[in-house]
């Protein structure tokens, strides 16, 4: 590119690994079944992270996202991300 940044929006999503106890949500399905609710088999709790990214490329900012997702917004022995980047 000419050196001109442009902006993106990520969304980082952050969910514990299959087969991690998931204590949270864990106890948003025994609540839901205490509510009356059925049909539901089961629930992951997760987190997302919105970040405003100033980049020179796409590629740029998807390689900065997963640097701060990795090091610093999950844990990757426990826990899968998933990143997603648009233009803004």
């Amino acid at each position: 590119m000419n050196g001109k940044s442009m902006r993106f929006q990520a969304k980082v999503q952050v969910w514990l690994r299959p087969g991690i106890a998931d204590p949270e949500g864990h106890t948003v399905f025994e609540a839901i079944h205490a509510l009356g609710y059925s049909g539901i088999a089961g629930v992951r709790m997760g987190k997302i992270i919105s970040l405003d990214v100033e980049a020179d490329s796409k590629e740029s900012a998807e390689k900065r996202v997963s640097e701060i997702a990795t090091s610093l917004l999950s844990n990757p022995v426990l826990e899968d991300v998933e990143i997603q980047i648009n233009e803004a």
